[in-house]
């Protein structure tokens, strides 16, 4: 069994991430800027250290009792996008993989698995997207790009890097709670003309990609989505029926850009965002389908 540290530990993949490894026998130390955490109460190999990790602290003395890092910390972007937030953004994924890193002595020799998005590419139009592809000009594709940056100079400590590019992560919380809102209220639908591509992953399939990445000691950079690209339009169809909801109340694009600013802008963009190389690595997909990955989540 294995201690694995997870910053972002109290978000919604962290502790989804957290229960599984605990069930698996794992010791978790869990990091976040919450007080409290659900699992630290419970009896399990769980230890809750509540920090700023985008600051360098006490915190980083954690980082040599664990064989496996799991860098999940990451301010939501689902915030209206000051100058000063989008710095929360960028330091809390950025400052802290770099506090991360320079916790490790030159031979920790562990594993790292850093987050980082499929907002990397930013906006591809219709192009297939690979692992290969070019990182994006936008806000998000430099975020993601010093994130991941970040996360290399692990390898000069020795560590094995495996960099995890997310799409939209569906399950019970995160952003289908955002998105799900409009739906029940009756006034879901398509953002501006629907058509830019929806990278997405059910976050069953998160989790075992993640563990199959772990177990069998692969590294460098993946796609975290699903193996079945689709427009935005068609899983804002899917959600409206797993929800047994319309969906036919587009968001146009002027009001979007004119209510959300620089975040809306960024909901217009796609990726058609292929998981080519765990595809080639064998792994398979659980949930390959949008409609049946929620049909898993709202009907189960």
């Amino acid at each position: 069994m294995k201690t694995i540290l997870i910053t972002g530990a109290s978000g919604f993949v962290g502790t989804y991430l957290s229960e599984i490894l605990l069930e698996q026998g794992h010791t978790v130390i869990g990091l976040g800027t919450s007080t409290r955490h659900p699992f630290e109460s419970d009896g399990s190999n769980f230890t809750w250290v509540s920090a700023d990790t985008s600051e360098p602290g006490p915190w980083q003395d954690h980082v040599e009792q664990a064989d496996i890092i799991v860098n999940l910390a990451g301010r939501s972007i689902f915030k209206p996008w000051t100058k000063a937030y989008k710095r929360e953004i960028y330091d809390s994924r950025v400052k802290t993989t770099g506090n991360l890193v320079a916790a490790m002595d030159n031979t920790w020799e562990g594993q790292l698995f850093s987050t980082s998005a499929a907002g990397f590419y930013g906006d591809r139009g219709d192009a297939v997207v690979s692992e290969t592809d070019p990182c994006g000009k936008d806000f998000l594709a430099q975020v993601c790009r010093d994130w991941e940056d970040e996360a290399f100079q692990a390898e000069d400590k020795g560590a094995d890097v495996s960099v995890m590019r997310f799409g939209v992560v569906l399950g019970r919380g995160g952003a289908l709670d955002v998105m799900g809102k409009a739906y029940k209220s009756f006034v879901g639908g398509p953002l501006g003309s629907g058509k830019q591509w929806f990278p997405w992953i059910h976050i069953r399939d998160l989790a075992r990609a993640f563990l199959f990445l772990m177990e069998e000691k692969h590294s460098g950079i993946f796609n975290f989505t699903g193996p079945t690209a689709l427009r935005q339009k068609e899983f804002s169809k899917a959600l409206g029926q797993a929800l047994n909801r319309p969906s036919f109340m587009p968001a146009p694009a002027f009001m979007v850009k004119t209510v959300m600013g620089e975040l809306g802008a960024s909901l217009l963009q796609g990726q058609r965002v292929l998981p080519d190389r765990l595809l080639a690595l064998g792994f398979t997909f659980r949930h390959p389908d949008v409609h049946g990955a929620l049909d898993r989540i709202y009907k189960k």
